[in-house]
């Protein structure tokens, strides 16, 4: 890697100040205020994580040009790529100008070089032309007026707060589909509405259960869409809700996304994936791009082939709230009640209807006709929380089209009428003596009242609190309990191990802000004007000192200057180099030329060598 890392600066000091411009706008995760050098510029440039972001841009094409170039090694040319891929100078020159524009290869004279770090994965042994078969509609913008399907949303969300819904580890669902989800049942789509509902807080995770949350935005589905990291695979069935990570599925998402336009419409979808796949082969595979524009269609993200508002909205970063209001149909206020305790809603409830029928029926149908059945149950519910029968009837003639049935009107009364006539009290434990007026003392401590002490009998006292807290809440206050059983047997207290705290939640992990397209100029301009003023300072023999430095880590400063002036001056000198593995050989050598890293020489013998500087391991004069 050093001596790849030593090619590339020095190709990088070639450049003028666009040239390195471009590059790191193209490789924006490289660019740091902190760069004092374009050798610094070269590490980064080499590094195996920024290499492999980078490698996720390039087309096809680039990709098999890269792969050429590493299957060619030291004989890489541009006559050899061309021949090697059958492809002609022009084809080789637009690939070519992708992978130097990333600095991924650059030419070094007439052989190519790339960072030897990349694994072109999709590289093929022959140039794959671009696909260029995706046909738009002209100018003819499409109107369409799509459906929003957030009903199955809703479906999961209201039987989530009813049953038991967990996600199997094959996808589908234990305890059968939301109730209305329709097309939903299949398990490919069903994954798709129970990720978005937990991406945008319609439902959440607790041990193992989905359950509704207080957030309830559905406008937030289509951000959480581009926020999902999974990537759909309909060949393969997986679970709902697990994590996947390193799926790059926001981005294989986002970019499809970007495909898309308002003015203009896709005829043929298949010749749009074909041409996603050549133009990003790392990010884009035909059967998962073909379902992500399924999804886009399913979200009303994308209609006829064409944005609709609210993709317009999220791909631009608009205001998507008010684009999915405006694709909403109208709310409804009214609900017909029928003799069945059944109140049907042709539409979508307004929160006013929906929240009244919630509290007095339980939801059954949830397709583009809702409908909630009113029962003893839910009845007493509403009884439950304050209301009275005559409030309840009331409540149901306000949103009623038309008069209430008087079967609901009956059900209503004869709940009503049994209702509340046995209480439950909750009681965390009891407290009991023989002795009344020791209750009546404990009652009265007011270092007591947390407990919300109160008489269930003149030898019984009630509290709110735990039994281990009642206990010690009576024994700070002078008293002695004794701790008892649901058998009355003595509970025999054992005193608890000390532990530790835990540590805090971790911080998310800190990343730089990436510079903007001026600061990425302005650094280019510093780098290089840096790189200038450092090579026209100081004598050959100097800046030989510090090429030599950069280059090896184990030599001593005298031991660079000494070889530098043996280069500066043709004299001979004595190293010691690596030659192997836990081997080294000392050799008399006169310097002839130092390029790339490499010190070609004349040795003993009359013999030339090229010694890498970075395994001369001494340097000694020849006499040493």
């Amino acid at each position: 890697m050093p001596r790849r890392t030593n090619a590339l600066a020095t190709w990088l000091q070639r450049l003028d100040q666009g040239e390195v411009a471009a590059i790191l706008t193209h490789r924006r995760d490289v660019g740091d205020r902190l760069l004092r050098s374009l050798k610094d510029l070269a590490y980064q440039l080499t590094d195996p994580d920024s290499v492999h972001r980078a490698e996720g841009e390039l087309d096809q094409g680039a990709t098999d040009v890269l792969g050429a170039v590493i299957r060619l090694g030291h004989a890489a040319s541009v006559d050899a790529v061309c021949a090697e891929l059958r492809c002609s100078a022009q084809e080789f020159d637009r690939a070519f100008a992708q992978l130097k524009r990333r600095a991924l290869a650059w030419p070094e004279g007439a052989v190519l070089k790339e960072v030897n770090s990349v694994r072109a994965l999709h590289a093929r042994p022959r140039l794959t032309r671009g696909h260029r078969g995706a046909a738009q509609a002209g100018d003819d913008r499409v109107r369409v007026v799509p459906h929003v399907h957030c009903g199955w949303c809703r479906a999961a969300a209201a039987h989530c707060g009813q049953d038991t819904f967990d996600a199997r580890y094959t996808g589908g669902s234990r305890r059968g589909d939301p109730a209305g989800a329709g097309p939903a049942g299949r398990d490919g789509v069903l994954r798709l509405w129970l990720e978005l509902a937990v991406e945008a807080q319609l439902l959440g995770l607790d041990r193992g259960r989905l359950l509704p949350t207080k957030h309830a935005e559905l406008a937030a589905l289509a951000g959480a869409w581009q926020r999902m990291d999974w990537r759909p695979d309909p060949e393969q069935a997986r679970a709902a809700l697990r994590d996947y990570a390193g799926q790059s599925g926001a981005e294989l998402r986002r970019s499809t996304l970007e495909a898309f336009s308002a003015g203009h419409a896709v005829v043929d979808t298949g010749e749009l994936v074909a041409e996603l796949v050549w133009e990003r082969p790392a990010v884009h595979e035909a059967r998962a791009t073909a379902v992500v524009i399924a999804e886009l269609e399913a979200l009303a993200l994308v209609a006829g082939g064409a944005l609709t508002p609210l993709g317009q909205a999220l791909r631009h970063n608009g205001d998507i709230e008010a684009a999915a209001v405006r694709l909403m149909p109208a709310a409804t206020d009214r609900a017909v009640f029928q003799t069945d305790m059944t109140a049907v809603v042709d539409g979508l409830p307004s929160t006013l209807l929906s929240s009244t029928l919630n509290l007095l029926a339980d939801l059954e149908d949830n397709d583009t006709a809702r409908v909630w059945r009113l029962s003893a149950g839910s009845i007493r519910r509403a009884l439950d929380a304050g209301l009275s029968a005559d409030e309840v009837l009331l409540r149901l003639t306000v949103v009623a089209d038309g008069p209430v049935p008087q079967a609901v009107e009956y059900q209503v009364q004869d709940v009503a009428r049994r209702h509340g006539q046995l209480t439950v009290t909750e009681v965390a434990c009891c407290v009991r003596a023989e002795d009344p007026a020791l209750l009546q003392e404990i009652a009265r401590v007011r270092a007591l009242q947390p407990l919300g002490l109160r008489f269930l009998a003149p030898t019984v006292l009630a509290s709110r609190s735990p039994v281990e807290e009642t206990l010690g809440a009576l024994r700070r206050a002078g008293y002695a309990p004794k701790g008892v059983d649901g058998g009355d047997r003595s509970v025999v207290e054992r005193v608890r191990p000390e532990r530790a705290p835990a540590r805090g939640e971790r911080r998310p992990e800190w990343r730089r802000t990436e510079l903007d397209d001026l600061e990425l100029t302005q650094l280019a301009v510093r780098l290089v004007e840096q790189e200038r003023q450092v090579v026209g300072r100081g004598t050959p023999r100097a800046n030989a000192a510090r090429m030599l430095r950069d280059q090896n880590v184990f030599l001593r400063d005298e031991e660079v200057q000494l070889l530098a002036s043996a280069l500066v001056d043709g004299r001979p000198v004595r190293i010691t180099y690596a030659s192997g593995p836990r081997q080294t050989e000392t050799v008399l050598i006169t310097p002839v030329k130092h390029l790339d890293g490499v010190l070609s020489a004349d040795c003993e013998g009359g013999t030339s060598r090229d010694f890498p500087i970075e395994h001369v391991r001494k340097v000694l004069a020849p006499g040493g």
